[in-house]
């Protein structure tokens, strides 16, 4: 079923999505420039776009601290990758003509602005897109956490989940052949079932504030379509 484009979204890539063939490490420019010139084409659409960036291509605070780190001080450090990330993309973006700001929840003012909601509002209005960095500002929080709240902040009509797999499966599809994809689930169903894909926290999140989430492959083109009104990947919501 065809849906209307949406007006204001936030969406939520991992950091490995930008790392291409490098193996889920480090930045490939050729996926940033891609990347970038998908987001403009959204853009020009007049969807107002608002970005959350994983770090895990650089370091991930979960694998620290299962390595004896000290769990916040890992989570830290994963902020400030996710920030690495952020100023990368908005690079990439005003090198394709896309305004872009960077606000971050820990203070790092020399590079980027600190996260205040009335202002990320009127920067997504203006037309900027605007990258959420540093997850929460607070440790033992994910990103996919992150998104969920900004989205709610902003007004977003949809967080948007960009990910390895085609949807949300009944099962896990890598060790299940017979695994079937759901076009639509309900929050519920997906933190019983443990249907993976996003931090049960940030579902929970979105259950109770009645954000829509969307999960699709990352693959090009598929953010354009999702934004213009493709009935793409897996949505969760309470109407099912």
């Amino acid at each position: 079923m065809e849906q209307k484009a949406l007006r204001r979204v936030v969406i939520k890539l991992s950091g490995e999505a930008l790392s291409g063939k490098q193996g889920g490490s480090g930045i490939d420019t050729s996926v940033l420039k891609a990347t970038a010139e998908e987001l403009r084409e959204v853009k020009e659409t007049g969807v107002q776009i608002g970005l959350v960036v994983g770090g895990g291509n650089i370091f991930r605070g979960l694998r620290g601290a299962s390595e004896g780190m000290d769990r916040a001080q890992s989570d830290y450090m994963g902020m400030l990758a996710t920030v690495i990330n952020a100023l990368a993309l908005q690079d990439a973006l005003e090198r394709v003509g896309v305004p872009t700001r960077v606000m971050t929840a820990i203070a790092i003012q020399q590079v980027a602005e600190p996260y205040i909601r009335r202002r990320a509002i009127r920067h997504l209005e203006r037309g900027h897109a605007v990258i959420f960095a540093a997850g929460t500002g607070n440790p033992f929080f994910s990103t996919d956490t992150a998104a969920a709240l900004r989205a709610m902040e902003v007004r977003a009509d949809y967080l948007l989940k960009a990910t390895k797999v085609d949807g949300i499966y009944d099962r896990d599809p890598v060790r299940h052949a017979e695994a079937k994809m759901l076009e639509r689930v309900n929050y519920d169903r997906m933190l019983a079932d443990h249907l993976g894909v996003m931090d049960a926290t940030a579902v929970a999140l979105c259950r109770d504030n009645g954000l829509r989430i969307r999960v699709f492959r990352m693959t090009p083109g598929n953010i354009r379509r999702v934004c213009l009104g493709e009935a793409l990947g897996t949505t969760v919501s309470d109407d099912i």
